[in-house]
């Protein structure tokens, strides 16, 4: 069974970073995709960025291409390194992982079957 397991939000100001992890663990081969989502109050699931395992293919959503770079390192966790925070940042962000062979990230969050619990992300003015 698949598992995710997320760290790292927390409470920045305007301009702060803020590294998310997502530890993955279950996956019987290295097809697999990690996605990061994020929802604001009121506001859709969002898909912020991902990871494709296979070939390390990334994305980055244009909302925070500059700000925010997506990693992997060899224990299979993927990391969200978000830098000028801004208040539109704030949400929960959520880890998923989308298991068989992706050519690029898949855009849809119904392509992802597993999903982590959220972190918080809260930027201040």
């Amino acid at each position: 069974q698949v598992q995710l397991v997320e760290s790292g939000g927390g409470l920045v100001q305007r301009g702060g970073s803020l590294r998310l992890s997502c530890t993955a663990s279950g996956f019987t081969d290295q097809a697999y995709v990690i996605g990061w989502f994020r929802q604001a109050p009121g506001k859709e699931r969002e898909r912020v960025s991902c990871y494709v395992n296979s070939d390390a293919s990334t994305y980055i959503a244009d909302s925070v291409k500059g700000r925010f770079t997506i990693s992997r390192d060899a224990k299979n966790t993927v990391y969200l390194q978000m830098s000028s925070l801004e208040p539109e940042d704030t949400a929960i962000y959520y880890c998923a992982a989308a298991d068989g062979v992706y050519v690029g990230c898949p855009p849809s969050r119904h392509a992802y079957e597993f999903w982590g619990q959220g972190t918080q992300v809260s930027v201040s003015s």
